[in-house]
């Protein structure tokens, strides 16, 4: 839970950033806002949240 927190928390940033730096308009990013969301309703959810956690975790496992 913490990290899909952290993960919706640092897109969120991300998007806010990318939207007043005009680099992205806000019609675009209410589209790939409301994408993730039904994609999240779907079948593919769970593979979705399977890769990005093997992906936290090998992030995690690296040792600078």
């Amino acid at each position: 839970m913490a990290i899909s927190l952290s993960v919706v928390l640092l897109l969120g940033v991300i998007l806010v950033v990318m939207i007043r730096g005009k680099s992205i308009k806000v019609g675009p990013a209410i589209v790939a806002a409301l994408f993730g969301f039904f994609i999240a309703s779907t079948n593919m959810a769970p593979s979705v949240n399977r890769f990005l956690t093997s992906l936290a975790d090998t992030i995690n496992q690296i040792k600078l």
